[in-house]
């Protein structure tokens, strides 16, 4: 039996393992595009998205009465494949690549034509019975193919992490309130300010979390707005009447997302300014979550020489020379997967503008940034949430004596002494080492030992009510 097949296009001919499902423009795209090594096939979620996109376009077609009914089934029965998970491996194509994505198209177009071909009772490469552009491709074009499975993809990606930040957020409020009743002292600045509560502090990480699900969610309707239907440029050319508004039906009936076809198909097929808006959501929400990093490696760090207030999971050995040394490595790879995404946002901030004329041809870039960043964000906020915050304890004595040494504690004595009086308690005990407890009661006798009791008491100190005489 020959182990080839030869396949043909307008360039010339090239000879096709006969084991593999993908053709000739494929073969083409495993020439010359040597780029990241990363094969298409590494974003599942995309082929899934271009068996549904596929499969509504055949749909559509057949109910607009220009494919026959029998290659749009077997099409379909191809499409059903590709959305089910199976022969993934037969999408090589590296994920950057020149062409606004026409190599990852044709790709789809004939692994979809050769699987249907062979339920056809045909041999691959047959393709006067199924054909990759005169069947798959009908009606289509990359220029909103690839776009609406992009959006399609794009969608579940952003849902994966709205979930990862969720389990986040409820990990921080559930430390916020076990840490409830645990005094510490506030800080600006990175100096001593006012007395607050580490459950306070816990909490607000799981409100600014809260904050970027609503965003992301709102974010995430902006790629709803597809172009299916638009063809090569917006005109609809080679489509027949009607085909737009009804595969954009059969592709929200199919995936369950609630995609609309794009008023202006001229405008929609150029514009790539929703992928912007969800980069920068994105970049908002990895910036914030690194930071939050960076607040829990200060109060962990020490631990006898540092702020020490709390207690991360001590997860592996720190240091190839320091015995007894264990690194915050957990907010460490947090913090350096944001950095990543900081990145990728510039990456699609100039894909993005680079778009000329009718196209941008820079997607490629813009899918397998926004795509990895949010697989990256999402493995990092479950690690982060795991592996981390779910085992974080506090050292509530020390963070106790903090307070109750620090000078920022004669703010709450402003009210009853004024600020001028208050300022020389703070010179004195900063000048002296004394406590501004010594210096206000014991030696200026300012105020009463129970009026300090009564300012400086836990539940004031925890949630402060206004107390001036």
């Amino acid at each position: 039996m020959n182990r080839f097949r030869t396949e043909h296009d307008f360039l010339g001919e090239k000879e096709i393992p006969n084991e593999v499902y993908y053709g000739i423009q494929t073969a083409r795209a495993l020439d010359n595009f040597h780029i990241t090594g990363i094969p298409v096939s590494k974003e599942p979620l995309f082929i899934q998205a271009f068996g549904y996109v596929k499969k509504a376009a055949a749909m559509a077609n057949r109910d607009c009465g220009v494919l026959a009914p029998e290659i749009a089934d077997a099409i379909c029965k191809a499409c059903d494949k590709l959305i089910a998970g199976e022969y993934l491996d037969q999408f090589v194509t590296d994920i950057i690549q020149g062409g606004a994505g026409t190599s990852v198209n044709m790709n789809v177009n004939e692994v979809v034509a050769n699987l249907a071909l062979e339920m056809l009772g045909h041999q691959k490469g047959e393709y006067q019975h199924v054909h990759p552009n005169n069947h798959v491709n009908f009606s289509q074009s990359t220029n909103d193919a690839y776009p609406t499975a992009f959006r399609l993809a794009l969608y579940r990606k952003i849902e994966h992490y709205v979930e990862s930040l969720e389990n986040l957020q409820q990990a921080f409020a559930k430390k916020g309130e076990e840490f409830k009743n645990v005094l510490k002292m506030g800080r600006t600045q990175l100096q001593d300010a006012v007395p607050m509560t580490l459950g306070a502090e816990f909490h607000g990480y799981a409100t600014t979390i809260k904050e970027d699900i609503l965003r992301l969610n709102e974010a995430k309707m902006l790629i709803c707005e597809v172009n299916m239907g638009a063809t090569a440029i917006g005109t609809s050319i080679n489509a027949p009447e009607g085909y737009p508004q009804i595969v954009t039906d059969h592709i929200r009936e199919l995936t369950g997302i609630p995609v609309t076809l794009a008023e202006d198909l001229i405008e929609a097929t150029c514009d790539t300014g929703a992928y912007v808006q969800v980069s920068g959501v994105l970049k908002r929400s990895a910036v914030k979550i690194s930071k939050i990093c960076n607040d829990l490696r200060l109060l962990s760090s020490g631990p006898r020489a540092g702020i020490n207030e709390i207690n991360l999971p001590r997860m592996q050995p720190g240091s190839s020379i320091m015995p007894g040394k264990v690194n915050p490595v957990i907010p460490e790879v947090v913090n350096q997967t944001a950095f990543y995404v900081i990145g990728n946002d510039m990456t699609v901030t100039m894909a993005a503008e680079a778009g000329q004329l009718q196209l941008n041809v820079m997607e490629p870039v813009i899918a397998f940034s926004l795509f990895s960043s949010f697989t990256y964000m999402s493995n990092a906020c479950y690690t982060l949430q795991e592996k981390c915050v779910d085992g974080i304890t506090a050292n509530e004595e020390l963070c106790k004596q903090m307070v109750m040494n620090s000078i920022g504690i004669v703010t709450a004595l402003n009210p009853i002494l004024g600020y001028e009086v208050a300022s020389s308690i703070a010179k004195e005990a900063l000048a002296t080492g004394k406590s501004i407890h010594e210096i206000t009661v014991l030696e200026r006798g300012l105020i009463t030992q129970a009026k300090w009791d009564e300012v400086f008491s836990i539940e004031n100190l925890i949630n402060p009510k206004f107390i001036n005489q």
